[in-house]
């Protein structure tokens, strides 16, 4: 098993490959988003490819073997697993499980991680509403679209967020935003592509272009 350093680069490898498909991933990129020096990172990004878990050419950029995918994967499944745990079973809030949950991504037993998934009923999203892959390492993404993509009298269901910082998840329980939530579109507003929703068939409210570009909605 890789160690709890090598599972946060696989990790974060994973992640910003996925927000740029089809292309490498610079180094400068995961050391901004591990917060650690370039050459730090070059190191880390030898001796992962020296036990076959990416593919690094210098001056290029990283991408993952397929069992580097793999145990990206496993470490993402543990993490979302116990998001779900820790505000199902806890009472944590949906703003303050990440940080717990990237200290217990790190346990490694197969077992517990089994028992656990059982425990929690087999579910299949977090509570961002991402979704959990699986066991052998599978991702079924699900079908959703950014609110910023509907028009004037579309409507449907808040699935999951984009942006999982604190402060945006604390943003949208204050306008009452969760998961669940019904919206309908009443106008776009062409200045600045912000949006007049109704929320639950009752509440009007104005959103900003950046937070309807971090809302998927489904329906």
């Amino acid at each position: 098993m890789p160690s709890y350093t090598e599972e946060n680069y696989l990790k974060a490898i994973y992640k910003l490959a996925e927000a740029q498909p089809g292309s490498e991933v610079s180094t400068n990129s995961v050391a901004e988003v591990l917060r650690t020096r370039a050459a730090s990172v070059t190191d880390m990004l030898r001796r992962l490819g020296e036990k076959g878990l990416l593919h690094y050419t210098r001056y290029r950029g990283v991408t993952l073997t397929a069992e580097g995918r793999r145990l990206a994967l496993l470490t993402i499944r543990k993490h979302r697993l116990w998001e779900v745990f820790l505000v199902q079973q806890l009472g944590f809030t949906w703003d303050e499980v990440h940080d717990v949950a990237e200290q217990m991504e790190h346990i490694d037993s197969d077992l517990l991680v089994q028992r656990l998934d059982e425990f929690l009923g087999y579910p299949q999203l977090d509570p961002h509403g991402d979704p959990i892959p699986t066991a052998e390492g599978v991702l079924h993404r699900p079908q959703h679209r950014l609110l910023a993509d509907l028009r004037p009298g579309d409507q449907g269901i808040v699935v999951a967020v984009k942006n999982t910082s604190v402060p945006f998840l604390q943003y949208l329980d204050k306008v009452g935003l969760n998961l669940g939530t019904h919206i309908e579109v009443l106008d776009k507003i062409v200045f600045d592509n912000s949006f007049e929703i109704r929320i639950n068939k009752a509440k009007e409210h104005l959103l900003s272009a950046e937070v309807s570009r971090n809302l998927y909605i489904t329906g």
